[in-house]
């Protein structure tokens, strides 16, 4: 077992954690998966995660049509995945 997967074995979750709403793509558990951010809400809360445990919750949209989604729009079942690395784009999004 590499140095990532014990650190993702060993990491306590919180009570609560940053959503980010996914709109094309349902993740599951110990998938490595490339996003590209670019949405405010979306942007803020990898900044909140990046500034403590790197931990979000993501969770798949109901309409990926919806721009700004609220919680109603979302599913109630998602996955706690850790930002491993993050970068800036020239074009302003973000890929984690």
């Amino acid at each position: 077992m590499d140095a990532t997967n014990q650190e993702m074995q060993s990491v306590e979750i919180p009570e609560e954690l940053p959503v980010l709403p996914i709109k094309d793509l349902v993740v599951f558990p110990y998938m490595i998966v490339p996003l590209f951010v670019n949405r405010e809400i979306t942007v803020a809360a990898v900044d909140h995660a990046l500034a403590s445990n790197r931990l979000v919750f993501l969770v798949a949209q109901r309409d990926e049509t919806t721009e700004n989604p609220e919680s109603s729009d979302l599913y109630e079942v998602g996955t706690v995945g850790m930002i491993m690395r993050m970068r800036k784009l020239t074009d302003g999004r973000i890929k984690i």
